[in-house]
């Protein structure tokens, strides 16, 4: 797979200008194109177009019964709430892992200020944002996969095109250029997953601005 990763790399950088001492016909290099808005709309176009939409979830009769039980469980001494420690443990029960200190800090200063932890209607829609984003996050990851035809683990500036002339056919050839020049965080010709979440992230964000969900990379937790 080496050899594909380095042939791919060099073929996608020197189409985009990225490679030493070249650049495109007509262009100062990257990011000198589109402005911010402009790419913003388009990766916001594209990721509309793919179907990537943040979508609500709600819990089926038997899911809620477990979180209950699992909250009865976790509140030591029947508080009424879980404090902080009791919270951790009730998160690894259920999505098997620990939340990162980030994570336990932004729902703990989130809680509501006439209880001393998370109360159990707090607790379910934490959970109910959570698998939200986990929802969200697997859409991305079927996309991408979607659009790596060589199951390579990345998506070369010809990959982005064919994506591009699939979801949206009208965008001008220059402005997936730029888009992909900006989802290139580090500039190797390649698009790694995570630099595709990325950009599938913030155009909708951008596009459409959300409240904070209980998601991963430091996303924080509003209730």
């Amino acid at each position: 797979m080496g050899g594909d990763v380095g042939v791919a790399r060099r073929s996608s950088r020197a189409a985009v200008g990225v490679a030493e001492g070249g650049s495109e016909p007509g262009s100062g290099g990257r990011g000198s194109g589109l402005g911010g808005p402009e790419l913003v709309v388009a990766v916001a176009m594209f990721c509309s177009e793919a179907g990537a939409r943040r979508r609500t979830w709600e819990a089926s009769p038997a899911e809620h019964k477990k979180f209950v039980e699992v909250f009865k469980a976790c509140d030591e001494d029947n508080k009424g709430y879980l404090s902080r420690e009791d919270f951790k443990v009730a998160f690894v029960m259920l999505f098997g892992y620990k939340p990162s200190k980030i994570e336990a800090d932004s729902v703990m200063s989130s809680k509501n200020s006439s209880t001393s932890g998370v109360s159990l209607e707090e607790f379910l829609n934490i959970i109910r944002k959570k698998k939200e984003v986990q929802l969200y996050h697997n859409e991305i990851r079927h996309i991408f996969t979607a659009f790596d035809m060589h199951y390579r683990g990345f998506l070369t500036l010809e990959d982005f095109q064919r994506a591009f002339r699939l979801v949206a056919p009208k965008l001008p050839e220059r402005t997936v250029l730029e888009v992909f020049r900006e989802v290139d965080q580090d500039s190797d010709g390649l698009v790694s997953f995570r630099d595709f979440e990325y950009a599938m992230k913030n155009g909708q964000n951008e596009a459409q601005p959300s409240r904070s969900t209980f998601g991963n990379s430091g996303e924080s937790y509003k209730l």
